[in-house]
């Protein structure tokens, strides 16, 4: 079980965290997602999985629901 935190810019709402759950959730091996939504600040996403995910796989699935992951690890 491995669990990464990265920060993300740019989500205003709960639209914003519902996009992200998704995304995230569609890579293979994760188990549970938790988005903490920092209005006018950055949130963070706090991300489950089997086995360690490449921070690359979340950046990008972040950047499919339109936002920017600014650090891994937050």
């Amino acid at each position: 079980m491995s669990t990464t935190v990265v920060s993300i810019s740019g989500m205003t709402c709960g639209h914003c965290v519902s996009s992200v759950t998704e995304e995230i959730s569609a890579i293979e091996g994760v188990q549970n997602v938790t988005v903490d939504l920092n209005k006018g600040g950055i949130s963070t996403a706090t991300v489950t999985s089997e086995t360690e995910l490449d921070p690359e796989q979340i950046g990008e699935a972040v950047a499919e629901a339109g936002y920017v992951v600014v650090s891994n690890d937050a």
